[in-house]
């Protein structure tokens, strides 16, 4: 690849701003989500062709093995342990109520940044599929999937217990 062309996409993609839908988000809520989507972006293709492996977070492991199970859970501190940690992964739980905003700007800006990264790899999805990025990535989303399960067992739980939130 060219060192240019490289430098060029990791610039267009600093220009991502926060996420989709944000709780007020602050300005350096800002600069932090748009750091780690410009790094997640820009490594995206060493991801592609299987250089950079997706890790699954252990508490996602875990989720996967026992969404429904009440290991871990048997008291009002363990719970909120356990959404603390989910909470860490996966970003936070959905508040009723909250006000969401999207930041249109930083989605243009995003696909942008998305586009210029993406182009540097002909065949990508074939490519994704021969090196098991795109396994890799699905069983990713199942343990995400698996998380917010867990997390929303776990809120139920707490619930029923009159555990403090």
């Amino acid at each position: 690849m060219d060192c240019s062309f490289v430098r060029l996409c990791l610039t267009a993609s600093m220009f991502i701003a926060g996420p989709t839908l944000a709780q007020e988000p602050t300005a350096a809520s800002k600069r932090t989500e748009a750091l780690h989507d410009a790094g997640r972006i820009a490594t995206q293709p060493a991801q592609d062709v299987g250089v950079k492996k997706v890790v699954i977070p252990p508490v996602l492991q875990q989720a996967i093995a026992a969404p429904y199970g009440t290991k871990g859970a048997a008291t009002c501190r363990q719970v909120a342990a356990g959404l603390s940690q989910l909470n860490k992964v996966l970003g936070p739980d959905f508040a009723a109520g909250a006000q969401y905003n999207e930041d249109r700007a930083s989605k243009i800006a995003e696909a942008g940044g998305k586009t210029i990264v993406n182009s540097l790899l002909p065949f990508r999805g074939l490519v994704r599929e021969v090196s098991g990025a795109a396994p890799a990535e699905r069983r990713l989303n199942a343990a995400i999937d698996a998380g917010y399960a867990r997390r929303g067992f776990l809120r139920g739980v707490q619930k029923a217990r009159g555990c403090r939130a």
